[in-house]
């Protein structure tokens, strides 16, 4: 039996990104104690401890499209597991958040009659606050919230939630760096470990941390909630995938598309146009779909994105404030490839597939175990910080007295014996990375851009077969030993998606299409739920 560090709190906030702040947030304005815990460190963690260049953010202002009505109507489809009740929350929030951001120091840009630079992108109208120096806000945040009495536990990684009487009760983590044991206990648990599950599959590189969102998300939002008993919907259309510069993965060109640039295939040829109206600035979805398709074809690669014909002072702010502000390194990455966006289209490519999902949340943010609540239901940097927020909010309302962990002891202590296991010697013994080497070539392989059934039939066998190697990882060090549960955790979420993914027989929801049922089919117009039943994974429509 092993000794560990007992904590007890009100609220407890697991991921200290986006989300988890703007929940922590939320919490501490309405008198709770938090306690935050992430395997990073509150400063640098999730994926904007890279950065983020624009906040988006409806005013209510004259300007087009500018009211929370606007993002109910741009947002509010069938399938997307959002209610409109969610949206208008979000739309409330949002310019508050903006305040505070602002009141921090965050640099968010002004034109000269004082109004917010807001640009489109992604198919939506300009709502996108473009913003400088973004490298620097969540160290912003993090002081913040250091100083407002927030408790925060860095580098601690979580690996089981406690549900004691049918609710959440807390959870179980153990130290990266030195392997203490934590045991906390809480009230509620407000979970925002982040939509994206990013190691899956590689670009062109074949470095699988070097990706378009953070690589530490590894699907530990799915995994712990499936395994709590908690539901999870739209994993089988949550997958998604952005162009990248070559070989470079960095957030999504959201302002490049928005300001005009256009992408050139091998024969020079601007072909969005026929793949959506909107051109470049249409959905991602579509812009990857559009860029596969005249790959396939044999259009490319190369694919450029030609901006020599935006005005200079559009072009200067693209590449030497919003780029970087997204991931500092861009102007090496532009050195080093002599990448000029006024002198020479720039390549990109398709980078990997992310895959995602979302928590069967209520429209208080509740997830279906009582006491859990989703602080990870929108995407993008406002998204996930008003979201967290919301979810902060509705958790500190109905918080009261932690349920206690009586009667727990005996799964406590196994998990501890659980985690540490890789450490032991074993003859049989594999690494890490040759483990996580082969999920991926089983989703890069079966789960790509084009897939059918057999093929998915094929993953999930594969991914089975994977499975019962599982307890045979090994680990050498205590950051080995982190990379052995983040595999774990990748393993269950790829599985989930997999088994969801063949259930939508249908395409055009999502990044990939179906070869099998190419077209979109109404009767599909409708949310599949994923939840561990007594025989394993049940799926439902909902």
């Amino acid at each position: 039996m092993r000794g560990y560090i007992r904590l007890e709190t009100e609220l407890l906030v697991l991921g200290t990104g986006a989300a988890g702040c703007g929940a922590a947030l939320a919490a501490r304005r309405a008198g709770a104690r938090v306690l935050m815990v992430d395997k990073g460190k509150l400063e640098s963690s999730g994926c904007l401890g890279g950065g983020n260049d624009h906040f988006l953010a409806v005013l209510g202002t004259d300007e087009p499209d500018d009211s929370v009505d606007d993002l109910v109507k741009y947002h509010l489809k069938p399938c997307s597991g959002f209610s409109e009740s969610m949206l208008r929350d979000w739309g409330r929030v949002m310019p508050h958040m903006v305040s505070f951001l602002e009141g921090l120091g965050v640099k968010l840009l002004h034109r000269p009659d004082g109004s917010y630079l807001r640009t489109a992108g992604r198919g939506e109208p300009a709502w996108h606050i473009n913003i400088a120096e973004g490298q620097r806000i969540k160290r912003l945040v993090a002081a913040h919230l250091r100083g407002s009495g927030v408790d925060v536990l860095d580098h601690v990684m979580i690996t089981r939630l406690l549900v004691k009487d049918g609710r959440m009760a807390g959870a179980v983590g153990y130290g990266v760096l030195d392997g203490a044991c934590y045991v906390i206990s809480a009230s509620a648990v407000i979970l925002a470990l982040g939509n994206s599950c990013n190691r899956a599959t590689t670009n062109s590189t074949g470095n699988p941390y070097n990706t378009w969102h953070s690589p530490f998300n590894t699907g530990s939002q799915y995994a712990l909630a499936y395994e709590a008993g908690a539901t999870i919907i739209n994993m089988d259309i949550r997958q998604q995938a952005t162009l990248v510069p070559k070989g470079f993965g960095c957030a999504g060109m959201n302002g490049i598309n928005g300001s005009g640039a256009h992408e050139l295939n091998a024969l020079g040829e601007r072909f969005m146009p026929k793949y959506h109206p909107q051109m470049e600035n249409c959905p991602r979805q579509f812009q990857i779909g559009g860029t596969y398709q005249e790959q396939i074809k044999g259009n490319g690669p190369p694919f450029v994105m030609e901006m020599r014909h935006i005005e200079p002072d559009t072009l200067r702010h693209l590449q030497y404030v919003l780029m970087p502000g997204d991931k500092a390194t861009f102007p090496d990455y532009c050195e080093q490839r002599g990448v000029d966006f006024a002198k020479a289209p720039m390549e990109v490519e398709i980078g990997e597939i992310e895959f995602s999902g979302m928590l069967a949340t209520d429209d208080a943010f509740r997830g279906t175990v009582p006491g859990l609540y989703n602080g990870c239901v929108f995407y993008t940097f406002s998204g996930s910080m008003c979201g967290g927020y919301l979810a902060g909010e509705s958790a500190s309302r109905e918080r009261g007295k932690p349920v206690g962990l009586a009667g727990l002891e005996g799964g406590i202590n196994a998990e501890f014996e659980r985690i540490f296991r890789p450490l032991e010697e074993r003859e049989d013994g594999i690494p890490q990375a040759m483990f996580e080497s082969c999920v991926r070539q089983v989703m890069s392989y079966y789960m790509g851009f084009v897939r059918n059934e057999k093929g998915i039939d094929a993953a999930l066998e594969r991914l089975d077969f994977l499975a019962g190697y599982a307890d045979r990882m090994q680990a050498r060090s205590m950051h080995e030993l982190l990379m052995v549960h983040e595999a774990r955790h990748l393993l269950e979420s790829c599985r989930l998606s997999t088994l969801c993914t063949r259930e939508r027989r249908e395409s055009g929801r999502s990044i990939y299409r179906r070869s099998d049922y190419p077209e979109k089919r109404p009767e599909y117009d409708k949310v599949l739920a994923i939840g561990k039943g007594t025989a394993g994974p049940e799926l439902c429509w909902l």
